[in-house]
């Protein structure tokens, strides 16, 4: 993982466009780099566009960060994809089971329950669990158990491929959760504020795969129920679909597109790397995304 210290953090690009952008975004981003500088992180990344109009801002957009279980947002678009390949159905069977093969040696390793954010489909070891329940524990419960199951379902090589088609072109999608022996040898899953961003844009405007498969996507992703990020810079009842990822003291991240009660929508990733307390890595998030919600408008 590469990341800025925070004497390094540097605008990579601003590019407002459209009626009062032009006041607009400079403005919030003056007001973004202030308390990014607050933060105690060893690196920060942000990506906003707007879905309604053509603006867009990026705060070291391109920095490279583990990307912890953000990297279940290119398995969860593969699925749907050969879904609609007819490659498999949601309705199909996977057989629930806890133990794969590193990617540094094809060695055994189990996927525990203890550090895994979801316990309930432990219980189901040895028995059927369909694509579609996989998905939704995947997203909603951020299951590390679920993501490395539908990965040797759909391979994260093709996941990889897919979400670099779909221009994500630096994303690193290498293996599953959990599987030390490949961490300790730093190969890692890894990803940009700015590839998720161009993933979410994707889905929602239909173009990640077909437009019921991005609806589908768009639902799961709403019914994320860790909302400490994003969400809590938003207004009460803000629809927001989101996944975030998290590895303590390592790095936090929550990357949304955010719909507007209003009107209009947009796209916004925050990653953030070296943040010791949970609590601050999230409020920092939060007070971000307040930023960007109260600068964006349709």
């Amino acid at each position: 993982m590469r990341v800025m210290s925070r004497c390094a953090f540097l605008l990579l690009g601003l590019l407002p466009c459209g009626a009062g952008a032009a006041q607009r975004l400079p403005s919030v981003r003056e007001r973004l780099a202030a308390r990014v500088a607050q933060a105690p992180a060893t690196g920060v990344g942000l990506y906003y566009r707007s879905l309604t109009h053509p603006d867009s801002l990026l705060l070291d957009a391109n920095v490279r960060f583990h990307a912890a279980s953000t990297m279940k947002l290119p398995v969860l678009i593969q699925v749907f994809r050969d879904a609609d390949a007819g490659l498999l159905r949601l309705d199909d069977s996977l057989t629930v089971h806890v133990v794969f093969p590193s990617l540094v040696d094809a060695s055994p390793f189990d996927v525990d329950k203890a550090d895994d954010s979801d316990s309930t489909l432990y219980g189901r070891v040895g028995r059927p669990a369909s694509v579609r329940d996989l998905l939704e524990l995947m997203i909603t419960r951020s299951s590390n158990l679920a993501t490395n199951i539908l990965i040797e379902r759909v391979g994260a090589g093709r996941a990889q491929g897919s979400a670099r088609a779909l221009g994500a072109w630096s994303i690193q999608v290498l293996r599953g959760v959990e599987d030390g022996k490949a961490y300790r040898a730093g190969l890692n899953n890894t990803t940009t504020a700015r590839d998720l961003g161009v993933l979410l844009a994707a889905i929602a405007q239909n173009r990640a795969a077909s437009p019921a498969s991005c609806r589908e996507m768009l639902r799961i992703l709403e019914a994320q129920e860790f909302n400490e990020g994003i969400p809590v810079g938003l207004p009460p009842g803000t629809r927001v679909a989101h996944k975030t990822g998290w590895i303590g003291e390592v790095v936090y991240h929550d990357a949304a597109v955010v719909y507007r009660s209003s009107g209009g929508s947009y796209v916004l990733v925050v990653l953030t790397g070296g943040i010791k307390q949970d609590s601050v890595a999230h409020n920092l998030v939060a007070d971000l995304s307040r930023l960007v919600y109260g600068a964006d408008s349709p």
